[in-house]
């Protein structure tokens, strides 16, 4: 691996902004894959042994550079950028069940939750923690949700494939 790989790596993901896929990086740089990952494992370790105030965050095949969130708090208040207020349980509630089953409808939340959440998935979509992903083909053509990379952003995630497995039906009535 050469320096000025990395080098050009860093250059790349820091003028992207925004989250870049690996095959991207590689294709920019004339590399394979393994060697693009390489890359952005030496860049996210000599981030961490240096104490940058940023990080190199991973999502489903993506990369970001990323503030530390021990810097939140400072930043908010240099920027003046609002608090985001904390999302409520019943937010926390819709966001796993649309997790857990993505694309998921509307009427399918409702009925895992018992209640109405038309209001939270308005919100939660404002929040670009969820997006429509579509419609189901049946009458009335209900709309399809799924998170999205600011969910895996806001909950450290680099994929779903790290969400914690759900307990088995009966281990979970047992312990009730």
């Amino acid at each position: 691996m050469k320096k000025s790989d990395v080098a050009a790596a860093e250059a790349i993901l820091f003028a992207a902004g925004d989250p870049l896929e690996l095959d991207r990086l590689a294709e920019a740089l004339a590399l394979s894959m393994e060697e693009t990952k390489e890359i952005a494992d030496a860049l996210a370790r000599e981030m961490d042994e240096r104490e940058s105030g940023l990080c190199l965050v991973r999502m489903d095949g993506k990369v970001q550079f990323c503030t530390r969130p021990s810097y939140a708090e400072l930043i908010r208040e240099v920027l003046q950028v609002k608090h985001n207020a904390p999302l409520s349980a019943a937010a926390l509630e819709v966001l796993a069940v649309v997790a857990y089953h993505q694309p998921i409808s509307r009427a399918y939340i409702e009925q895992v939750r018992g209640v109405d959440c038309s209001r939270l998935l308005t919100v939660l979509c404002q929040k670009r923690l969820l997006e429509e992903r579509g419609r189901l083909d049946m009458p009335g053509r209900p709309l399809l949700y799924g998170t999205t990379e600011e969910f895996l952003k806001c909950f450290c995630l680099e994929s779903l494939d790290e969400l914690p497995q759900l307990p088995e039906p009966e281990t979970a009535l047992l312990k009730e």
